[in-house]
């Protein structure tokens, strides 16, 4: 894996939490959850970068 990659998931997993806490501050749900959605994203492409990885070695 890239730290290109490695950088990109880590962006979006931070911006995911950044939304998911303005939404929940401000009682927007739909901002919540896309923040959450963003979170999940990133860690399935994580996931799928550490498969990816397992096979290389």
């Amino acid at each position: 894996m890239g730290l290109d990659d490695k950088l990109k998931n880590s962006a979006e997993n931070v911006g995911g939490k950044a939304k998911e806490a303005t939404g929940s501050a401000t009682g927007d749900e739909r901002l919540e959850a896309e923040g959450k959605g963003d979170q999940t994203s990133a860690s399935l492409k994580q996931a799928g970068e550490n498969i990816k990885d397992a096979f290389k070695s």
